[in-house]
């Protein structure tokens, strides 16, 4: 596969970063490490990330149209857990679940937990254009929703993102993973509420929907 990288230093993405410093200044949200949950709630069973992907692949290859894949991560996980402890950032991912799920436009879409600090999204049928546009509405939802992180100079919860896109074709690539995962790491190295995208369909392949 053919990996193209954009790093997504457009206005939008300048636009976000100076709400959330704005919103660090003006109004520090330091008073609640999370939203509240019920006692004893649990989120509902997802399927595991293997299945998540083979199944998005599947139906995007049947389609032929694009999946994204898009890895998220908590920024300073590990300063957040250490001011706020490890229950709280238990509860902070379950209230970023519940979040980024409800903005998902297709009953395909999945919003799993992964890892110890994030969120994978698995979007078949999403081109390139509507991942980018999914990324800036979970940008403003999780700074609406108001998590405090008093270790960032953000004063609240941001979300770093690695968006990979591939048009699939036989069975399951799991370079498309691994390219959300290397996005992120890219986007985490840049600072707060980045994305980072990789490109992994080939060069000179039709595009039906290109960012």
């Amino acid at each position: 596969m053919t990996m193209d990288f954009e790093t997504g230093k457009d206005g939008f993405w300048a636009r976000v970063r100076a709400s959330l410093g704005r919103r660090a200044n003006d109004e520090p949200a330091y008073g609640r490490p999370a939203i509240a949950r019920t006692p004893g709630r649990r989120l509902r069973a997802e399927p595991g990330v293997d299945d998540a992907l083979r199944q998005g692949w599947t139906l995007a290859a049947q389609r032929q149209v694009s999946l994204c894949v898009m890895a998220l991560e908590i920024d300073r996980h590990d300063d957040y857990v250490g001011a706020y402890g490890r229950d709280a950032a238990e509860e902070c991912l379950d209230t970023l679940h519940g979040v980024i799920a409800g903005l998902l436009p297709h009953d395909t879409d999945r919003c799993l937990r992964w890892g110890r600090a994030g969120l994978l999204l698995v979007l078949p049928d999403t081109p390139r254009l509507m991942g980018r546009e999914l990324a800036g509405r979970i940008v403003g939802a999780v700074r609406r929703a108001g998590l405090a992180n008093k270790e960032s100079h953000a004063g609240v919860v941001t979300l770093g993102m690695g968006l990979a896109v591939v048009n699939p074709q036989g069975p399951m690539d799991p370079a498309i993973l691994d390219a959300a995962r290397q996005a992120l790491a890219r986007a985490g190295r840049r600072g707060l509420a980045r994305l980072e995208i990789a490109d992994l369909r080939a060069a000179g392949e039709p595009r039906r929907s290109v960012a």
